[in-house]
């Protein structure tokens, strides 16, 4: 009932998408790439806006000896030239994998869905991940036909932990090669003749026993996302997330000056609800997030620092310097005792630069409290 359920809030076609239960999204991609034939004649393509489930996946690419390429972004997050650096290696023969968020989880910017298409006329098979993206937009599979999308639980309900899924076509599934086998993927095993034969479709890739405990609270989950609707509950996000945004942005210290550095789009188009950012001082200083992160904790608002697992994004928003950032990593991290202070004394010998965000995420339970909240928040750092 939970896989007919998630299928049908995706608006896949079950005789074409199949469901793996999971751990997280994490244990989703890792189910993709980990068993993709990456080969040298191959490639592996991904934005550098992603987070490092998919940035990881490099290393099983550079293991099968597959090309390994990035697609950047701009000043304000935003995909630059994906179609021409997808043909840069579409005349590779081997198997080729794209793989992209719909939405980011450092910015909220919603890169374009079309992006499927583009990468599958250059026959590249799409991992997308919609972990990010799902909780507020609803995402349909007969529409966009990605091979593979990795999603959590949690994440669209707040409940269960320690579930997500992997949706994926069943002919994509049948190009994969599992480097191993488990308990319940297997119809049977030998080990004096060492043969071993896995089940069909996704049962050959659903390790272990699933976490059935949680699976039996999706369909709660489902009904609540269904009550609420997914368009009422865009909407929503999308106030909210505007109204964020403006009174950050309105923030100013007594000479005039911003108050805050917002990371990402400057309209509010093609974005979902989270917002990163960073508190600057009168004297165009940054304040370290995890002060800001600290303050907001003790006036009992929940918001997150750091880079968020997506340092291609972050690079991007903060303009590091490879060659800095280079010899601040190896610097801060050479007595294997690294710390983001370490890194941030290092780089700010180098000028004023920010080693990280705050970011506020906006969803189904947020109201319009909660939003003045963080702005007060923020506001009592002025002057």
């Amino acid at each position: 009932m939970a896989r007919a359920l998630l299928l049908a809030h995706l608006d896949a076609d079950d005789a074409e998408y199949t469901v793996c239960f999971t751990a997280n999204a994490t244990g989703a991609i890792k189910l993709v790439v980990e068993s993709f034939p990456f080969s040298p004649n191959g490639s592996y393509v991904l934005t550098a806006d992603n987070h490092n489930s998919l940035n990881g996946a490099r290393e099983y690419a550079r293991r099968g000896g597959a090309h390994v390429a990035y697609v950047a972004v701009d000043d304000e997050l935003r995909l630059v030239d994906a179609a021409p650096r997808l043909d840069d290696v579409s005349s590779k023969r081997g198997p080729k994998l794209f793989a992209f968020p719909a939405q980011s989880n450092f910015s909220g910017v919603r890169h374009p869905l079309d992006l499927i298409e583009v990468a599958q006329r250059r026959g590249f098979d799409v991992l997308l991940d919609a972990a990010a993206y799902l909780p507020s937009s609803p995402l349909s599979l007969r529409r966009h036909r990605p091979e593979f999308v990795a999603l959590s639980f949690y994440k669209l309900f707040g409940y269960p932990t320690g579930l997500g899924a992997l949706v994926a076509r069943r002919d994509a599934l049948g190009r994969l090669r599992r480097p191993w086998f488990a308990g319940g993927t297997v119809e049977y095993v030998s080990v004096q003749n060492d043969l071993h034969s896995f089940l069909p479709d996704g049962a050959a890739f659903e390790d272990g026993t699933p976490h059935f405990l949680g699976a039996a609270a999706l369909p709660a989950g489902f009904s609540l996302l269904a009550e609420v609707g997914m368009a009422r509950l865009s909407a929503h996000v999308a106030r909210l997330t505007n109204a964020l945004l403006t009174g950050l942005g309105a923030l100013v210290h007594r000479d005039g000056s911003p108050a805050v550095c917002l990371y990402g789009p400057g309209d509010r188009g093609a974005r979902g609800g989270a917002a990163a950012f960073n508190v600057v001082a009168p004297d165009g200083r940054v304040v370290p997030y995890w002060i800001v992160e600290e303050r907001a904790r003790e006036l009992g608002v929940a918001v997150r620092g750091g880079c968020f697992c997506n340092p291609g994004a972050a690079e991007a928003a903060f303009g590091f310097e490879r060659e800095a950032a280079a010899h601040c990593l190896r610097t801060a991290g050479r007595d294997g005792a690294f710390t983001v202070q370490r890194f941030a004394t290092c780089m700010n010998d180098r000028g004023d630069v920010a080693v990280g965000a705050v970011r506020a995420s906006l969803g189904l339970a947020n109201n319009d409290a909660d939003v003045d909240r963080l702005i007060a928040v923020v506001e009592s750092f002025l002057n």
